[in-house]
């Protein structure tokens, strides 16, 4: 971890609604005048989308029926490590993007899911933003998270995080109900190894709870709204939080146990902003004290 070059991650697995969350970090950073050099998970994916396509038919025939997004087989953890770890000293490394639409991609003149080139972190950035899959991930002699100085998790239960899924990959991506079924299922094993360990690794995770029946997730007609949600806000480490503030910032929410709090769901941008924003200007003082 830095005092000079911070790093901040949002892990979640797809469809967790972490790109939501995103959003208020961005209003933080905006209000509070801070460049921070934003990163976006998939960029650190191995293959390109034809490309994945191809690995996980070969995998298929080869008996694997479990090849996913979620495992190391498909990704960067190293160079996702080697980014966090250069960044912390130096405040320098190499990321890229990856162009997920026609829009993302017209710019650059290439083909929607592809990469661009790597490139350098630009020198002026305050402070560096990942958001995506496996911001705490650790995986053998790779560990991510362990250059990582603010670790925020974003954890919908499980049946809710199906739901959006279906919803999200049926009405923006044209899928059937059974190949969203199968990709779930394909990444069962992945999601249990690792992406579920990586919230005993964050300091704040945040999990939005329905007050809805989702028993049955695949015939779910309606993703619930956050009127319809609380959010579960549990802080590893207690310590120095003023949860007296946030609970009376917080309207209608409570203390379950000593380190967490429920709040509606309606509530959870305010809350990311209220419980982030001192945390975010401490690393900034404690940057420009070290000079």
């Amino acid at each position: 971890m830095s005092i000079k070059h911070p790093v901040i991650a949002i892990t979640g697995s797809s469809g967790a609604g972490t790109t939501t969350v995103m959003s208020s970090f961005i209003n933080i950073f905006r209000r509070e005048d801070i460049n921070a050099f934003l990163v976006e998970g998939d960029a650190f994916h191995r293959f390109d989308r034809m490309q994945m396509r191809q690995k996980m038919k070969e995998s298929e025939a080869a008996g694997n029926r479990h090849y996913s997004h979620f495992g190391p087989e498909a990704n960067l953890f190293k160079e996702l490590e080697d980014l966090f770890r250069s960044y912390g000293e130096k405040g320098s490394g190499r990321s890229r993007k990856y162009l997920h639409d026609a829009g993302e991609a017209a710019p650059y003149k290439q083909e929607p899911g592809t990469f661009t080139p790597w490139h350098d972190v630009p020198a002026d950035s305050d402070l560096l933003f990942y958001e995506g899959l496996h911001g705490c991930v650790a995986d053998g002699d790779v560990n991510v998270s362990r250059y990582v100085d603010l670790r925020v998790g974003v954890v919908p239960i499980i049946n809710l995080e199906w739901v959006q899924k279906l919803h999200r990959d049926q009405r923006m991506r044209g899928y059937s109900p059974e190949a969203v079924t199968d990709t779930i299922l394909r990444r069962m094993p992945d999601y249990v190894s690792h992406i579920c360990p990586q919230f005993s690794r964050t300091q704040v995770n945040f999990q939005r709870v329905p007050t809805v029946d989702t028993s049955n997730p695949f015939i779910a007609r309606n993703i619930p709204s956050a009127d319809e949600s609380f959010i579960v806000i549990r802080f590893a480490d207690p310590k120095g939080i003023d949860f007296s503030y946030l609970l009376s910032m917080l309207h209608d929410s409570f203390m379950s146990r000593p380190n967490t709090i429920v709040a509606p769901g309606g509530k959870m941008g305010l809350a990311m902003e209220l419980i982030f924003t001192p945390l975010i200007l401490q690393l900034m003082d404690r940057k420009r004290r070290a000079g």
